[in-house]
């Protein structure tokens, strides 16, 4: 089993590529290929994991915490149609979000 890209094993693929496809067609197939592993790759660039939850605090006050007025800059999107603002539970950062309802209108 691991013997299979032999260069005999190869040049029969490449023949039969070659007798399916055509000299014509090969070239541009290999192209679009690695066009889409090119976008393939930038898009997971974009993707980022899920933020850390914060530490555990050691001792519990009396007092209950203060919540920050301003929410976390993960925490919501903002439709680029609208401007509405939509919560965004997984934290991905977003560059061009739409809304459901202009999503509807469309």
């Amino acid at each position: 089993m691991g013997d299979l890209f032999q260069p005999t094993h190869l040049l029969v693929i490449a023949v039969i590529l070659l007798v399916l496809f055509g000299g014509r067609k090969l070239p541009e197939l290999g192209k679009g290929l690695g066009e889409g592993m090119r976008s393939f790759k930038e898009g997971l660039k974009g993707v980022t994991d899920a933020p850390a939850p914060p530490p555990a605090v050691a001792q519990q006050s009396a007092v209950a915490p203060v919540q920050s007025a301003q929410p976390a800059a993960m925490e919501y999107v903002t439709c680029s149609r609208c401007g509405a603002r939509v919560e965004n539970p997984m934290g991905f950062k977003v560059v061009d979000y739409v809304c459901r309802s202009c999503q509807s209108r469309s």
